[in-house]
């Protein structure tokens, strides 16, 4: 199943505004979503950057123990590792090893970099360490991964 991810800050494949970038205010975009299947009891997000010049995708953003219910993240989300809003969600480390969201910040003239955002839909509210990394979380998820979707902004420098 997938989920319809989007932002009201920009449209699926356009350009991410510079507030959402580290060479703006560099604070989290609003998101929301459709339903996901009944039997969801969390969610996790993360966004990353394949086209970076880097061996893996550059993550930009870690976020896990969302409730199962919730479908929006409104915008500028707090980079501390726990969220009293929404409550019970985590936050864990990005490329940069800090907590939190880190908006877009390519290499100057590298081109068009796409920033993917994937939300996961999971069975169980998983009990999850602090600050996990991507790799990490998306070990811990594997196996209850109910729907996914992802939403692809773009940026450049």
């Amino acid at each position: 199943m997938t989920i319809s991810l989007e932002s009201a800050a920009f449209a699926a494949g356009k350009p991410i505004p510079v507030d959402y970038t580290g060479d703006g205010k560099d604070r989290s975009p609003p998101l929301s979503w459709s339903d996901p299947p009944a039997r969801t009891r969390s969610l996790a997000l993360v966004m990353d950057d394949p086209d970076a010049p880097t061996e893996q995708p550059w993550v930009h953003w870690v976020l896990y123990s969302l409730p199962g219910d919730l479908r929006v993240l409104p915008e500028g989300l707090p980079t501390s590792a726990t969220l009293k809003n929404p409550p019970g969600a985590e936050q864990g480390r990005n490329s940069w090893n800090t907590t939190g969201y880190r908006g877009p910040a390519p290499p100057r003239g590298s081109g068009v970099h796409h920033y993917h955002f994937t939300l996961y839909a999971l069975d169980a509210a998983l009990d999850l360490e602090l600050n996990l990394d991507k790799a990490s979380l998306l070990e811990a998820i594997d196996g209850h991964v109910l729907a996914r979707g992802e939403l692809v902004g773009t940026y450049q420098r």
